[in-house]
């Protein structure tokens, strides 16, 4: 059965909790303030390496669901995705680190901010940066 609540709900997999999860990387930008986006990305803790080796498998998602036809796969993948940078958000703190560590991090989400943007646009799903 068709539920409205459930469709617009903030959690789960949903289109609203995939567009809060770009607006949250949206307002890490806001207040970052300057930042080198050329400096290298050093990746040191459990959860920047999960979500990067996520973030890797887009284009294989991409190609899975060219040759399926079947959009729910990267509806799932973007979900992943979300959830991934939620756990990174909360674990690893982004504008209170330095140095290397603030730069690569601010590298992974913009890379997470991307892929999310690049996705939701493929399922015809408007992003937004504020909510």
């Amino acid at each position: 059965m068709f539920d409205w609540d459930a469709m617009l709900s903030f959690e789960g997999n949903t289109a609203p909790y995939l567009q809060y999860a770009y607006t949250r990387v949206q307002s890490v930008f806001r207040k970052a303030g300057e930042w080198d986006a050329t400096a290298p990305t050093v990746l040191t803790e459990p959860l920047e390496k999960q979500l990067a080796a996520e973030l890797l498998k887009f284009e294989d998602v991409l190609q899975s669901v060219a040759d399926t036809a079947y959009p729910h796969y990267l509806a799932a993948y973007l979900y992943q995705i979300a959830t991934l940078f939620s756990r990174f958000y909360e674990a690893c703190p982004i504008l209170k680190s330095e140095g290397t560590t603030r730069n690569s991090r601010l590298q992974l989400a913009k890379l997470t901010g991307d892929t999310l943007k690049q996705g939701l646009d493929l399922l015809g799903i408007d992003v937004l940066d504020v909510m």
